[in-house]
């Protein structure tokens, strides 16, 4: 069995929330691999590749409407599928 499912161009700016005008949803039926600054994440909530930032979650903190608070980190990001 040979499948060759051919996989969406990954965007330079994505989201895995639903709510979030950046989310596509073609794109997470593949798994994402994301590289920031030559370390692979695994706990990345959004990323931009041409501004260099990835959104990552701040520990336990959430906010009023139950969403976790985000932390801006900068760097090198590149994303991949795996």
């Amino acid at each position: 069995m040979n499948d060759t499912v051919t996989k969406p161009q990954l965007p330079d700016h994505l989201s895995i929330d639903t709510r979030s005008p950046h989310h596509v949803a073609a794109i997470f039926e593949h798994d994402v691999g994301i590289r920031f600054n030559g370390t692979d994440r695994t706990d990345v909530e959004e990323y931009c590749i041409s501004e260099g930032w990835i959104k990552v979650p701040a520990g336990k903190a959430v906010d009023r409407k139950g969403q976790p608070l985000l932390l801006k980190l900068k760097g090198r990001v590149e994303a991949f599928y795996r």
